[in-house]
């Protein structure tokens, strides 16, 4: 699955770089989204441009931790396990980028709203770390209904 996206991820950004690059933008869907070719030395929203080797270092390290805990079979679910998946080939897709190019190419715009330019990778981590959020926060839930449920039993034989 990594593999699959990581692959994804930058063959959509070789087909932008070949026809949007120098071009104005493609109309997708009307009034939503239209292709517009960037190149990002920063972070979301070009935040902190210029700090190439930071974000190298950083996304680096992130994803060894990522992969050796799904590796190491730490992962509590099969949904977890696919939101880190997920994240890390995000991670990947833009460091291949920042490595090759000393920028992220982005190209998906949305013009409904004033939003960043973003590229599959990005989409990535973000669907990834809103899936891992999700996932952890119904593991908590679960485990705490759990723990209420076992509580709630030896007071019910009691009564009987």
């Amino acid at each position: 699955m990594i593999a699959l996206i990581v692959a994804f991820d930058q063959v959509t950004k070789i087909l932008a770089v070949h026809f949007l690059q120098y071009k104005p933008a493609v109309t997708f869907i009307p009034k939503v989204v239209q292709f517009n070719y960037a190149e990002n030395t920063g972070m979301a929203f070009s935040l902190f441009s210029g700090a190439r080797w930071l974000f190298i270092v950083l996304t680096v390290i992130v994803c060894a931790v990522a992969m050796w805990y799904l590796f190491s079979n730490r992962s509590n679910s099969l949904w977890e396990y696919w939101s880190i998946g997920v994240i890390i080939a995000g991670g990947l897709g833009n460091l291949i980028d920042r490595a090759l190019h000393s920028y992220v190419i982005d190209f998906i715009e949305p013009i409904f709203m004033n939003f960043a330019i973003f590229n599959i990778a990005d989409s990535a981590v973000t669907l990834g770390a809103t899936s891992l959020v999700i996932c952890l926060l119904v593991d908590v839930f679960t485990k705490k209904d759990n723990r209420e449920k076992k509580t709630k039993e030896p007071e019910e034989k009691q009564d009987a």
